[in-house]
């Protein structure tokens, strides 16, 4: 890393993003074995603080360190908020996995795409826009824990005056689209608690799993409701169950059934809302059996996000990107969720590739490299 740091000055995005990905970061929290984010965010805090960027190491959960980076006169102009994450998910039981291979425009490795090459990009376009000498500042947030609980977020924001902040750019891989709306989610558990008894004496007992099979076919018929109440941008919300256990043994009738179900919300639509429709979901089909009780919990929530086209950020990317570039919805949930609940216009950018969570994971090296300029250009433009 060294090295790497001596020119820093002159390193391009695809130097950057092959510093980046060399550095194993996979999220301990999906693997225990993962080292976690130290590592990175020591490179990117030094590689910053060498560059003549303000450098902050944020680590109010030990061991989960994320960065702040800022630049610029900070003398008047915007202020200008680029975040990205630091982690990753697992190497998919390849140790290579995090040395990367070049295929054409094709750069191989894990993260590569999600997302060590937006990350990669707004660092370069925070340096780059800075030594211009931009009147506003702009500021990298290199978060962790992104993949799996959102510490890092939540922890740089509480470091932040985001009501200071005029726009964000999270550079997650959007296909160099701009992302402008995206779903949230709640994931809610179902406890269905029956009776047990021997299989051979079932006056004795009340079936937990049956039970708890009448209520997701109720929730299959809530899913299709849903589908038929489409949002005039992102599409209809949806639901699945994604997880379910129960019963011990083939003879006995449980007294035990666990599930979650998974509802991808819309904007406007609240926990308070979505709590409530669980509750008439369950209500619509109480078991017959006294014995039986149901309860559920929110076990997750995360919330939706939407950005009006006509915010400045919006149309300052539009610009920079060029009139081509397509206004999309994202199908993912990302931490730009938690930057626009804080009060900041937020919107999605990044470069192309494919194999986010997927074995083979790659980005393309020309999509980065435009991300880079065009992030660039917005940092210029709206911190001017």
């Amino acid at each position: 890393m060294t090295a790497s740091l001596v020119r820093a000055y002159d390193m391009t995005v695809l130097d950057l993003l092959d510093v980046l990905v060399r550095i194993d970061s996979v999220n301990p929290g999906l693997d225990p074995g993962g080292p976690g984010e130290g590592d990175i965010a020591e490179f990117v805090a030094r590689w910053g603080s060498s560059v003549g960027l303000r450098a902050q190491v944020v680590e109010t959960t030990p061991g989960r360190p994320s960065v702040l980076l800022r630049g610029g006169r900070d003398a008047g102009g915007r202020r200008l908020l680029l975040c990205g994450h630091l982690d990753t998910v697992g190497l998919a039981g390849n140790a290579d996995a995090v040395t990367p291979r070049i295929d054409g425009d094709r750069l191989y490795a894990r993260g590569a795409y999600d997302m060590k090459a937006g990350l990669a990009a707004a660092l370069v376009a925070c340096r780059d826009a800075c030594a211009a000498g931009v009147d506003g500042e702009v500021i990298v947030a290199a978060v962790a824990d992104e993949e799996l609980a959102s510490l890092g977020i939540q922890e740089v924001l509480a470091h932040l005056d985001a009501g200071s902040i005029d726009g964000a750019v999270v550079t997650e891989p959007t296909e160099r689209q701009i992302g402008t709306a995206h779903r949230g989610f709640v994931w809610s558990e179902v406890t269905v608690t029956g009776v047990a008894a021997h299989g051979s004496r079932p006056h004795l007992g009340a079936d937990a799993i049956l039970a708890a099979g009448h209520l997701l076919v109720a929730f299959d018929e809530f899913d299709q409701q849903l589908r038929k109440r489409p949002h005039p941008f992102l599409g209809p919300g949806n639901l699945h169950a994604s997880l379910i256990s129960g019963g011990t043994e083939e003879s006995t009738i449980p007294d035990r059934c666990v599930f979650t179900v998974e509802r991808r919300t819309l904007p406007g639509e609240t926990l308070d809302s979505v709590e409530a429709d669980v509750a008439d979901v369950l209500e619509s089909c109480r078991p017959a059996d006294p014995r039986i009780t149901v309860e559920a919990r929110t076990a997750l929530h995360r919330p939706p996000m939407q950005t009006p086209l006509s915010a400045p950020i919006a149309q300052a990317l539009l610009a920079a990107a060029g009139p081509d570039t397509v206004l999309a919805p994202m199908s993912y949930w990302a931490d730009s969720a938690f930057i626009s609940a804080a009060g900041i216009p937020t919107v999605l950018y990044g470069p192309e590739g494919d194999g986010a969570h997927a074995d083979v994971e790659w980005v393309s090296m020309s999509g980065t490299c435009t991300a880079a300029a065009v992030l660039t250009r917005v940092a210029r433009e709206f911190c001017s």
